[in-house]
This record gives structure tokens, C-alpha cells and sequence, in this order.
């Protein structure tokens, strides 16, 4: 006789528990990411030419708009405001070149999240065909935002040139600091995606959200100045680790703190875990709500 509560092996049940563990384990989604990649170079390609779709320029504003505010970063900060960084020379031009690379860094997380609440609601002809991976709208709009944070980048570092030479050999690391990020700004967006269906007010909330991240991350200001306990408190938001680290190795040959990046990277996997097993287990009412 069969145990009370136990199930026969290979039963309907069965399968289809272990059929719902898969589509919510990384796993699946990142096998979903490769199985779809044509489909996601292609969407990318689509949403970065649409931005400056119509206008004369077109791409080349993706490099015109982050010279344009390094420059008046540098007049305002180092000019009228006479800001110093408490690290390095001191001087005017480092202050600006400082303030600007923790700007492309929050700028990653922020465009991705206050792009996410919409991406179902600005698809809906996707969501209403059954063979359409809704689970890559997410990829598609980071990989999007990091294109652009590229040619941000890319600017940074020609300042660097031009004014300090050639970055130290710590510069890299970076990328495995922006990996963390990478992975809490899809967390997130798979998260507010699926949440933007259901309650219309994310993107209101979202928008608001990322203003105050901005100014609770040390982007204006080393977290150094700050008192004892609230420099405890902005170091429970990531993206004080993430961007404190990248000045540091970009800029000033500094190594990064190992153990505190593998404790962020581990959450920043589970954030991403979560957000994409959340984003699964919601997407079968988005045609009902929709």
C-alpha cells in the first residue's frame, strides 16, 4: 500500500512539478537567452536605432549627449562649485571625471528600471502570441542600456586620457563589478515587468524611486564625509559598493574588496533568481489583464 501524501513515480503530478520547477530555475532562463539570441541581437539592434529614430544625427547623439554633460559636469562642479574629492589630486577635472563615472554607473540601474514597469504594456501584440519568449523583453532592454553605458564609458575614459594618461591596470576588474549590477538591474526588471501588468502605479513609484536612489548613492559626494551612521545605512544600498570600487580601481589602482564583492554578487544571483521565477509564475494572467 501506498504511504498517505506520497505520489506514483512518473505520475501527471510528477511531471508537471518537475516541469515547473524548470521553467523558474536561472537555468531555464538563461537557456532561453541562448536559445533565443538572434531574436534578442535583433530586438536590440531595433530599440537602440529607435531611440534616435527620425533625428539627423542619430546614433551619434548616443556619443554627443555624454560629452556634452561631462563638459558642463566640469564647469558646474569644478568651476562654479569648486568641489574636491577627498581621493587622488584634488583637482577640478577629477571631481567632474568622478561624479561622472558613478553617473554611468547608477544610469545603468536606473534606465532599466524605469523602462521595466512598461515593457509588457508596450508589447502587448507579443504577449498575445504563444510561442513569444516574454521572458527576453527584460534581456533586451539591459543589453540595450548597456550599449549606451558603453559609449558613456568610452567618453569617461578618453577625459581620463586626455587629463590623467593611462588608467591603472586594476582598471580590468571593472567588468566584474559591473557584473552584480547587471544581474540586480534583470532581477528587478523581471520583477517590475511583471508587476507593471497588474498594478499601474510601478512606473509612477519606480520614477520616483530611482530620483531618491540617485541621491542616496555616494554619486555628489564621497560616502567618507558622511557621518558614522549613515554611512552604515547608504552601505545597505548595492550600488554604494559597486560604484565606490569601480572609482577605485578605474581610477586610483586600488584592488577591490574580494570577499564583500562575492557577498554582492551572491545576492545580486538570488535577486535575479527570484525576480525571474516571479516573472514566470505571474505571466500566465498578462493576456487575462491585459
Amino acid at each position: 500500500m501506498m504511504p498517505v501524501g506520497c505520489r506514483p513515480a512518473g505520475s501527471a503530478s510528477d511531471k508537471l512539478y518537475d516541469r515547473m520547477l524548470t521553467l523558474l530555475s536561472p537555468t531555464f532562463a538563461a537557456k532561453s537567452i541562448w536559445r533565443h539570441r538572434n531574436l534578442v541581437a535583433a530586438m536590440v539592434r531595433r530599440d537602440i536605432l529607435g531611440r534616435y529614430n527620425g533625428s539627423v544625427l542619430g546614433l551619434l547623439w548616443s556619443f554627443i549627449i555624454p560629452l556634452l554633460m561631462l563638459t558642463v559636469y566640469t564647469f558646474v562642479f569644478g568651476v562654479v562649485f569648486q568641489a574636491r574629492w577627498d581621493v587622488g589630486i584634488g583637482s577640478q577635472t577629477e571631481f567632474a571625471v568622478v561624479l561622472f563615472l558613478g553617473l554611468i554607473i547608477y544610469n545603468l540601474l536606473a534606465e532599466v528600471l524605469n523602462r521595466s514597469p512598461s515593457l509588457i504594456l508596450g508589447n502587448v501584440n507579443f504577449v498575445k502570441k504563444v510561442v513569444f519568449p516574454l521572458e527576453i523583453l527584460p534581456v533586451i532592454t539591459l543589453l540595450s542600456t548597456l550599449f549606451h553605458m558603453a559609449i558613456s564609458f568610452v567618453v569617461w575614459l578618453l577625459a581620463y586620457l586626455v587629463f590623467f594618461g593611462i588608467p591603472p591596470l586594476t582598471a580590468f576588474l571593472f567588468p566584474l563589478m559591473l557584473f552584480p549590477l547587471i544581474l540586480f538591474a534583470l532581477g528587478f526588471s523581471w520583477f517590475l515587468a511583471s508587476l507593471g501588468v497588474y498594478l499601474r502605479d510601478t512606473s509612477q513609484f519606480i520614477g520616483v524611486l530611482t530620483t531618491v536612489l540617485l541621491f542616496l548613492s555616494p554619486i555628489f559626494y564621497p560616502i567618507s564625509i558622511l557621518p558614522p551612521g549613515f554611512q552604515t545605512a547608504l552601505h545597505l544600498n548595492p550600488l554604494t559598493f559597486i560604484i565606490e570600487q569601480s572609482r577605485g580601481i578605474l581610477m586610483w589602482g586600488q584592488m577591490p574588496h574580494w570577499g564583500t564583492l562575492a557577498f554582492v554578487t551572491g545576492v545580486a544571483m538570488v535577486v535575479a533568481s527570484l525576480g525571474f521565477a516571479w516573472f514566470q509564475k505571474t505571466r500566465g494572467g498578462f493576456a487575462d489583464v491585459i
